[in-house]
């Protein structure tokens, strides 16, 4: 026998030791009997079931039996979806056309599918495969399932969390915050969500402690349900009401905790409750579960959030508990910054309210009426601002102005531009010059900015528009820093917008400012505005100014009703900026309320001036003015040609809402009051005039100077609404 005969040989006849070949085979061919696949198919934790040609559930190993909580022979012979009652298997029929699928195409698949049993959830994913004869016919389908709850629901959580990001806190409105949070909450979370806030959170101011309130007022602002029409609430939307520190709501606001709970529990119970006008009880019907949880942001409460479910058959777990804090969490901070921008809003647009004109001084040379809005998105308010400044010889000044930025910093610096602007009027400085001027305070604020000052960036510049009209000839004069050119509406209808030359915004230095000056007829209507009437993201600015000068050409019957028709059209609900609108009417004095005389310079027309002005106010019935007035005319007149350097010297007087005496001389030295001393000869003259008129000044022209000194009227009013 050879050797490989004798490797091949099998185990003796006589039942001795078996071959090496025997051996071997024994170790690598050895196939387990039908009994141990069944203890392998039997003992596998992972369920197993197999549907037939007919799709009827033909075998079901003890894990697919133990997942539905019945024994196999109470599950074979159903179809998918087929559960016995009590028991929901969620897509059932989509599980049956997916089986009917994997038999006709033979192909695999997976599949997702949720099985509620008991109150309980559980998500199954299942893999799919066709099982084949020896022909590679298709005989059915296994169906291997693992149960990817924890998997499942981490994704939803997930997918939660990812919407709160995205929705919660798009704007910067606590309210809407709140309903953004709510609405997210009946998204296949709970059934009911209600959110209160602490009545100081929705005014913006500070929070203070819960610890150490006796009683908290909470105002419901948002409430959202599965149910339309919220049937669940039993406080009405934004109806004001105190919790008890004994209830469930008050503990959590206590531990700064959230909590899960049960209706059971009697605390709960009289949460849910109240006693309306007639004294019957209401109740949240059918709520299960309910999760609490307090509106807590940088270590202070702001108020609680309640979960409840009552359609869902589930109960909330701890997971759900730890989902819930994590949304509260982010609303939370996102309330906590909308009440701080809510705060700093309500102080910067109290401060510009504060800091724009209310009242105007009288004046009869411009009828004005005003329109101010301020922005209600973005960064919050600007520093847009307007006003009507009285100027000597019966002018008035016009100024509207808006500083670059947003902000209380902005608001504090129109504060101080608006200022600076009254004060540098006062001293009748032409356009050109006060925008001058204002432009080296802008630059000296930008200056006085800390280097590493965010905000100072913000608010390095402004445009300025600022014009005078004097009503005894219609001249207007105008000077823009940056600032859009006025709009002028003619008595005849015609609208135009004044060609203004265009000077640098406040704040640039170094280049020089133009006035131009116009004749304005008797009933113009001249629009003064900032860019926020004319900014619009959706048109062209030049198709703006074009609609705006059809509606100020528009009849009117008031001012009033000409700005409302103009922001009416062409202010969005709510802008993205500030909007200023300033509209004057002129007026034009007649000759019977001014007069003047032409004195030579000698000393003795000063008695001649005095009696000249004692007639023209008998004339105006002005009589108990006439002593002081000529009292006035000869100190100034008497000045005017000891100090004024020759002729001419002009005397003239104004009827206004005050008497106005003006003496003109072509010098241009400013006198100045200062007290003389008991054997001084002279030096006593403005001293008299400050002394026995209103207000006083010296204003410079092209050929010299004005000092002019103005007197109340008997029974006048010095201030109208503006």
């Amino acid at each position: 026998m050879s050797k490989d005969e004798t490797d091949r040989e099998g185990p003796p006849a006589d039942g001795g030791e078996p071959t090496p070949a025997a051996a071997e085979g024994s170790r690598t061919t050895g196939v387990p009997s039908d009994e141990v696949r069944g203890w392998i198919l039997d003992q596998l934790p992972v369920p197993v079931a197999y549907f037939g040609r007919d799709q009827l559930l033909a075998m079901a190993n003890a894990a697919a039996a133990g997942s539905v909580g019945r024994p196999e022979a109470s599950i074979l012979g159903l179809r998918p979806g087929e559960i016995e009652p009590g028991l929901f298997l969620e897509g059932g029929e989509g599980l049956a056309e997916a089986i009917a699928r994997v038999l006709r195409t033979g192909e695999g698949e997976p599949y997702e599918t949720h099985l509620m049993m008991a109150g309980s959830e559980h998500v199954w994913q299942a893999a799919m495969s066709p099982v084949r004869n020896a022909a590679g016919e298709v005989q059915g389908v296994s169906v291997v399932t693992l149960d990817t709850t924890d998997q499942f629901w981490a994704r939803q959580r997930l997918g939660m969390l990812d919407k709160a990001s995205k929705r919660i806190g798009s704007t910067l409105d606590v309210g809407r915050t709140a309903e953004e949070l709510a609405a997210l909450g009946i998204e296949g979370f709970a059934d009911f969500v209600t959110v209160d806030l602490l009545a100081e959170v929705l005014a913006g101011d500070e929070a203070r402690s819960v610890l150490h309130r006796d009683k908290l007022s909470f105002h419901r602002v948002a409430q959202r349900s599965v149910l339309e029409g919220c049937p669940e609430s039993v406080v009405p939307l934004g109806r004001t009401h105190d919790y008890d520190w004994d209830s469930v709501v008050g503990r959590a606001l206590i531990d700064g905790e959230p909590s899960r709970h049960t209706v059971d529990e009697e605390a709960l119970l009289r949460w849910t409750t109240e006693k309306p006008a007639r004294g019957r009880r209401m109740r949240v019907n059918k709520v299960h579960s309910v999760l609490v949880v307090p509106l807590r942001a940088r270590g202070i409460t702001l108020g609680i959030t309640v979960f409840a479910r009552h359609r869902t058959p589930a109960g909330f777990g701890s997971t759900d508990l730890q989902l819930a804090a994590e949304l509260v969490s982010r609303a939370a901070v996102c309330v906590d910054n909308a009440r701080r921008y809510t705060r700093e809003r309500a102080t910067a647009l109290a401060l510009q309210r504060s800091l724009l004109p209310r009242r105007a001084a009288r004046q009869s040379a411009v009828e004005v009426t005003s329109r101010y809005l301020p922005n209600t998105n973005g960064a919050g308010i600007g520093g847009d601002w307007f006003d009507v400044i009285p100027l000597s010889g019966a002018r008035v000044a016009l100024v509207v102005g808006d500083v670059v930025g947003h902000g209380l910093h902005a608001s504090a610096t129109m504060g101080r531009l608006r200022t600076a602007v009254r004060t540098l009027a006062d001293v009748d400085l032409t356009p050109e010059e006060l925008l001058t001027q204002l432009d080296e305070l802008v630059l000296t604020l930008d200056r006085e900015e800390p280097a590493d000052s965010a905000e100072g960036a913000t608010v390095a510049g402004a445009t300025c528009l600022y014009a005078v009209y004097d009503p005894t000839g219609g001249c207007c004069t105008m000077a823009r820093a940056g600032h859009p050119e006025p709009m002028l509406v003619r008595p005849d209808g015609t609208v135009e917008q004044l060609e203004l030359p265009c000077g640098p915004p406040l704040g640039v230095g170094g280049l020089a400012f133009e006035a131009a000056e116009f004749e304005l007829p008797e009933g113009s209507r001249l629009a003064l505005y900032t860019d926020g009437l004319i900014a619009n993201v959706d048109r062209d600015v030049d198709t703006v100014l074009a609609e705006l000068r059809d509606l100020l050409g528009r009849p009117a019957h008031s001012l009033d009703e000409a700005c409302d028709t103009v922001m009416d059209a062409l202010v969005p609900e709510q802008p993205n900026d500030d909007v200023a609108l300033l509209l004057a009417r002129t007026r034009r004095l007649d000759a019977g309320h001014y007069a003047s005389w032409d004195l030579a310079a000698d000393p003795a027309v000063v008695s001649t001036a005095r009696k000249g002005a004692s007639a023209q106010l008998m004339a105006w019935g002005l009589d108990d003015l006439v002593f002081t007035t000529e009292l006035v005319v000869s100190e100034l007149v008497t000045n005017a040609i000891r100090y004024g350097g020759g002729d001419p010297v002009r005397l003239r007087l104004i009827r206004d809402h005050a008497l106005i005496c003006e003496v003109s001389d072509s010098s241009s030295t400013a006198p100045h009051l200062r007290r003389a001393r008991i054997f001084d000869e002279g030096g006593r003259g403005l001293l008299l005039v400050a002394g026995l008129t209103e207000r006083w000044g010296t204003r410079y022209t092209g050929t010299g100077k004005t000092i002019w000194a103005e007197q109340p009227l008997p029974g006048s009013d010095q201030t109208e609404p503006l």
